[in-house]
This record gives C-alpha cells, sequence and structure tokens, in this order.
C-alpha cells in the first residue's frame, strides 16, 4: 500500500480584506480537484498569505485562475 504524503503550496494574494473576501478565495481554491484545505492569513489592504494543502501538485495557473475567479491577484513572493 503506498500513501502519498500531502503537498502543501503557500502563495501571496493582493486585494483581499475581509472575511468575505477569504471565503471566496478559499471557495474557488477548495474547488481545484485534489485540494483538502485551504487556509488564510488576512492582511488587509495588504498581502495575504494562502496556504493550500493537497493531495498532487498544483500547478501556479491552475491556482492563479482560481483566485482570478474569486477576483483577486496571485502576487510573487519577494523572498
Amino acid at each position: 500500500m503506498s500513501t502519498t504524503s500531502p503537498t502543501t503550496t503557500t502563495i501571496s494574494v493582493s486585494g483581499m480584506t475581509c472575511g468575505h473576501c477569504v471565503s471566496a478565495v478559499s471557495e474557488e481554491l477548495e474547488a481545484i480537484d485534489g485540494v483538502e484545505a485551504v487556509a488564510v492569513d488576512l492582511n488587509a489592504g495588504g498581502i495575504s498569505t494562502v496556504t493550500i494543502t493537497s493531495g498532487r501538485e498544483l500547478s501556479p495557473a491552475e491556482i492563479g485562475e482560481a483566485v482570478a475567479e474569486a477576483g483577486y491577484l496571485v502576487v510573487a513572493n519577494e523572498a
């Protein structure tokens, strides 16, 4: 029996200001096949951190499309 450990992806999202924003982004991301959980660290008016736990590797394109569908923008992480 093989088990795969969950994959964690962290993205930065701009434009989120409230709980409704968090719900909209979470709902779109949770609709992606394989996503198990979404956690949002809301920074109202700034850049919020979103952590996605999934059973497979997610492409930046599918994450970006889901966030855009909710009306927000994924921004590059400044390391």
